[in-house]
């Protein structure tokens, strides 16, 4: 997949910096800007028995809708000054909607950008990622800190275990693996075996990603009695990595829970860009 169309999706009330983040980011991409601006819109006052559509409340809507208007007017400036290949729209969307408006976006990119600012709002954050990765399928990469966060990372950390959503990562980040400087494949408590044969774990997806030009090496660690999680934060901190590439692992839907464990763990507890897909 060759990245030309970035979106970025940014909270109405978030300063420019996650804005400006994406820019640089297409620029050094040189791929096409969508910008959604999103606001949540005030739910109705409860009483006992039902919501109360107050006078007070529609004003609070309507107020929020104008600033929404303002902040679009002021990104749309702001996009055309970069005059970088863009689209922008804003949304005031109810809760429960707002992934899937994300997600009619993300239909028509090759991957999600969450800034910083967007990363430390744990509500728009868990819907833009959900959006993105379950309702268009297309990669997410997270941002904990603006500075180095590149599309043309060194050192790529890619956290493997043969499983479906561990492949589909390592294929969505096939231009940025290919031109690392290092991949390392890494393997938390690898098996040695496979349908009763004996396996070198990790040599399939080393020998794929060699095809593709990737320079890798094969990283298979003990978890030391630490969560998985852990162990690939510290790797990668002992590998000077730029980039983690992982597959995002789900609980079932029935326990209400997007994320799986780990994936978790690494969204809530980004330390350097993760690349995301499932």
């Amino acid at each position: 997949m060759t990245i030309k169309t970035i979106l970025s999706a940014i909270a109405a009330d978030q300063s420019d910096s996650d804005l400006q983040l994406a820019i640089r980011l297409c620029r050094q991409a040189d791929a096409h800007l969508t910008v959604l601006v999103l606001s949540i819109a005030v739910p109705p006052p409860a009483s006992e028995y039902a919501a109360v559509l107050s006078e007070g409340w529609l004003q609070d809507r309507q107020e929020e809708i104008d600033r929404l208007h303002a902040r679009v007017r002021e990104v749309t400036a702001i996009v055309a000054d970069s005059a970088l290949s863009a689209e922008l729209d804003g949304e005031y969307a109810e809760k429960s909607w707002t992934d899937d408006m994300v997600g009619r976006r993300g239909r028509y990119a090759d991957l999600t950008v969450i800034g910083p600012e967007l990363a430390d709002d744990e509500q728009l954050k868990a819907m833009v990622l959900k959006g993105s990765l379950y309702e268009s399928q297309i990669p997410v990469l997270l941002i904990p800190r603006a500075e180095g966060a590149t599309l043309q990372p060194k050192r790529v950390l890619l956290a493997w275990d043969s499983g479906r959503e561990a492949t589909r990562a390592a294929r969505e980040a096939l231009p940025l693996l290919s031109g690392a400087e290092e991949v390392h494949v890494t393997m938390i408590n690898p098996s040695g075996v496979d349908m009763g044969e004996e396996i070198e774990p990790g040599a399939d997806i080393a020998a794929y990603l060699a095809r593709h030009g990737a320079k890798v090496t094969l990283d298979r660690l003990p978890d030391g009695g630490k969560p998985v999680a852990d162990t690939l934060r510290m790797h990668a901190v002992d590998i000077a990595a730029d980039m983690i590439v992982m597959g995002a692992y789900s609980h079932s839907r029935l326990r209400q829970r997007i994320f799986g464990g780990v994936t978790r763990s690494m969204i809530d507890h980004a330390e350097l860009p993760v690349f995301l897909a499932r």
